[in-house]
C-alpha cells in the first residue's frame, strides 16, 4: 500500500490516521489536503477534513535483503555512536512485530547501567533522538523507508507494556461508564498504540486532540 485517504474532524488527526495505516513517517511521505474541516450551521451539514497521503517515491518496501543491510547499517552506525561517546555497551538486533529492533545492552559494571539511563533520557527523549537520527542515516544510505526501533534495555517494550495495559483499562472504564477520559501528551508511536488497544474494545473510541509536542489522545464511548 502506497496511498490512503482519510477523514477526521482535522486536517492533522486524519494524516495522523494516514500515516498509522502506512507505518510512516511525515518526511517520508507527501500529504494532499483534498478538503478542510466544514463547521456547518448549527451543528448541521458539517463535514470533515479529507487528505490524502503517499509514501514518496524513492520509499519502496524493503526485501529481506534490504532489511539484512538496514539492520548492519544501522547497527554498525548505533555502535559506532556508542564508542564515540565512550559508553560500553552491545547492540543486538532483531526483528519486533515485524519491524527491526535494536536494543542497546550494557555491560556489566554499575557505571554501564547509569550510561543506559542517559542514553534513555528524561521521558526516554534522547532514545528518540538516536532512533530518529539513525533512520535518516540509514534512510539515505539505502533510498528505503526504514521502520527500526532503537531501545535500551527493553525500556520502549516495557513502556509500551504499561500503555497498552494503561489504555486498555480505561476504554473498559469509558465503554462501562460512558465519561470520556483524556490521556497524557504522547508522541505518534504511543498515540497509535492507544488508538490499537481501543479499537479492540468494544463500546470505546479514541481521537487525538491538540497540536505536537502537547497532543494527546481523547478516549470515548462508541
Amino acid at each position: 500500500m502506497e496511498e490512503v485517504e482519510r477523514s477526521a474532524l482535522s486536517v492533522e488527526e486524519a494524516i495522523e490516521a494516514a500515516l498509522a495505516e502506512l507505518g510512516a513517517t511525515e518526511q517520508e511521505v507527501t500529504v494532499q489536503i483534498l478538503q478542510e474541516p466544514r463547521p456547518g450551521f448549527g451543528g448541521l451539514g458539517s463535514e470533515e477534513a479529507v487528505v490524502r497521503v503517499r509514501l514518496r517515491a524513492r520509499q519502496e518496501e524493503a526485501s529481506e535483503e534490504d532489511l539484512e543491510e538496514q539492520s548492519e547499517i544501522a547497527a554498525e552506525f548505533v555502535e559506532g555512536l556508542l564508542a564515540r561517546i565512550g559508553l560500553t555497551a552491545e547492540v543486538e538486533p532483531g526483528v519486533d512485530d515485524g519491524t527491526m529492533y535494536l536494543n542497546v545492552v550494557a555491560g556489566e559494571s554499575e557505571d554501564d547501567e547509569e550510561d543506559m539511563g542517559l542514553l534513555i533520557g528524561r521521558h526516554g527523549q534522547t532514545l528518540e533522538a538516536i532512533q530518529e537520527l539513525t533512520r535518516v542515516v540509514v534512510g539515505h544510505k539505502t533510498g528505503l523507508r526504514c521502520r527500526l526501533i532503537v531501545d535500551v534495555e527493553d525500556y520502549k517494550k516495557r513502556q509500551r507494556d504499561r500503555l497498552e495495559a494503561r489504555a486498555r483499562e480505561i476504554a473498559k472504564r469509558v465503554a462501562r461508564t460512558g465519561q470520556e477520559e483524556e490521556l497524557e501528551p504522547m508522541n505518534p508511536y504511543e498515540r497509535k498504540l492507544v488508538h490499537d488497544v481501543v479499537a479492540a474494545v468494544e463500546g470505546a473510541t479514541s481521537s487525538s486532540r491538540g497540536e505536537d509536542p502537547e497532543r494527546f489522545v481523547v478516549i470515548q464511548r462508541s
